[in-house]
């Protein structure tokens, strides 16, 4: 069983809604290679955050936080329990944990950090970080240069040690009680599952999806099209490689984001872990937490 699966068959049994927690299920037209759910799985239990999004638009983690709470407040308003389902890691720590308040990056003070740390070292960055940030510094360590060059951008822009700007990020549903859930496969039956999942997707008309969403003018740089079902499928339809080599590809690639995606949720706290086929475990979890 996937996480949709349990999630509608969860929805059936607590009276509840899903909530799509996919960065790549919310665009229109993007079907097959997002795996959606079906038309039928919609019609047995409302879907919220499907096709929300126009496939130009870059959809972004405050869009969706906005958009989820919107559907949870009115979830909750009917006397029904939302069920957010998707994998989209930073979609939904976000959502559970609130979203950074500082600002955005800005290419110009990356550019000078960086030429710094080429002439002078990264140790001469962590030296500032430390006298800026000692608290975020002893955090990341010394030879962490993405995080000690984004902690000196934003102490740069606001003069504000980048550890109190996460004291000040608030959880969109704070006053919400979560059941946080995960579910676990052992290596060789998640393997077999992704190669079902993509086997799938291009037996039930993947080419033709895309086809014809070139054909509506979908720009070959949309967002959705750098999904993991899509990317390949471009490049066979570009003469690049073929059909066999792009559906091997697709299954790579998939299979190194479920390991990505496994070590980010296994860091995230809270979170009860389950067999992925244990049904009654997870729903029992759940009746005894409402």
């Amino acid at each position: 069983m996937g996480k949709s699966s349990l999630a509608l068959d969860l929805a059936l049994r607590f009276g509840g809604e899903v909530i799509n927690g996919d960065s790549m299920q919310v665009y229109r037209g993007f079907d097959i290679g997002t795996d959606k759910p079906s038309a039928e799985d919609r019609r047995l239990v409302p879907h919220h955050l499907l096709d929300v999004a126009d496939p130009e638009q870059q959809f972004s983690a405050a869009d969706f936080i906005r958009l989820a709470k919107e559907a949870a407040d009115s979830i909750l308003e009917r006397g029904r329990l939302p069920i957010v389902v998707g994998g989209s890691g930073l979609y939904l720590k976000a959502l559970v944990d609130g979203l950074f308040p500082g600002p955005g990056r800005d290419a110009e003070i990356r550019r000078r950090l960086r030429q710094q740390a080429e002439v002078e070292g990264l140790g001469s960055l962590y030296r500032r970080l430390v006298e800026a940030d000692p608290a975020y510094a002893r955090k990341i360590g010394p030879r962490d240069e993405v995080r000690i060059i984004r902690a000196l951008e934003v102490f740069t822009l606001t003069q504000v040690p980048l550890s109190v700007h996460f004291g000040r990020t608030e959880s969109s549903l704070k006053d919400v009680q979560m059941v946080k859930i995960g579910l676990k496969l052992e290596r060789k039956e998640l393997i077999k599952r992704i190669e079902a999942r993509v086997d799938r997707m291009f037996e039930g008309g993947l080419v033709e999806e895309v086809r014809a969403l070139l054909s509506r003018n979908v720009p070959l740089d949309a967002p959705p099209f750098q999904a993991l079902g899509y990317r390949h499928i471009l490049r066979y339809l570009k003469n690049e490689i073929s059909i066999e080599l792009a559906a091997g590809l697709t299954k790579q690639d998939t299979r190194r984001f479920a390991k990505r995606q496994m070590t980010w949720f296994r860091k995230m706290p809270g979170v009860a872990w389950f067999e992925a086929d244990d049904l009654r475990a997870v729903g029992d979890h759940i009746q005894h937490h409402l």
